[in-house]
């Protein structure tokens, strides 16, 4: 019998795309009782999304890790970021992204009653870290789940994703995910 006391806290991971989820979810799993939340309505165009959820699937079922699935409701997005359409990358337009991102991310791992949650945003070098953080630590307070606040792009993270994802196969795409980023 398993002892109470070694039992893994359980994190709910965002995903944003299966060559960063892979590295930080394998990562991370030896630490936690990960389950992978994909949420991003942001991805442009749906075939895109239907191509990295294909790929995340694959792999979350690859490392036996719980898979959820936000909805994919994109125009309800470019509502929320309307006026925002010209902003630069880590631009206010990113960081309405984020904030939307990590409050449904926050928001299920509250209803699955799941104590920690994260983003694998923070492993891009063209995601702004510290606004993930203050984003994920206001979300924290307000549904009363902790925020595990790591930028994993530290120690090269990043290039050890690129890495796997070359290791195992997987799809990269070249821009973020959004219409606006594929500028």
């Amino acid at each position: 019998m398993e002892n109470q006391s070694s039992k893994k806290a359980e994190l709910l991971l965002h995903i944003c795309c299966i060559g960063c989820g892979a590295y930080v979810g394998k990562m991370l799993d030896e630490e936690f009782s990960v389950s992978l939340f994909f949420y991003n309505p942001n991805i442009y165009p749906e075939i895109e999304y239907k191509k990295r959820l294909e790929e995340i699937e694959r792999i979350a079922k690859h490392l036996s890790l719980p898979l959820y699935l936000g909805a994919y409701e994109h125009r309800s997005w470019l509502e929320s970021v309307r006026g925002h359409e010209t902003d630069k990358e880590k631009g206010e337009r990113c960081l309405i992204c984020y904030r939307e991102r990590l409050r449904e991310t926050a928001k299920m791992a509250q209803e699955k009653k799941i104590g920690f949650f994260s983003t694998t945003l923070t492993i891009s070098p063209h995601k702004d870290a510290r606004a993930i953080s203050g984003i994920g630590s206001d979300l924290s307070l307000k549904y009363n789940v902790k925020f595990l606040d790591r930028d994993f792009k530290k120690q090269d993270g990043f290039k050890k994703s690129v890495a796997l994802s070359h290791d195992l196969g997987l799809y990269r795409q070249n821009y973020c995910g959004c219409e606006f980023s594929r500028r």
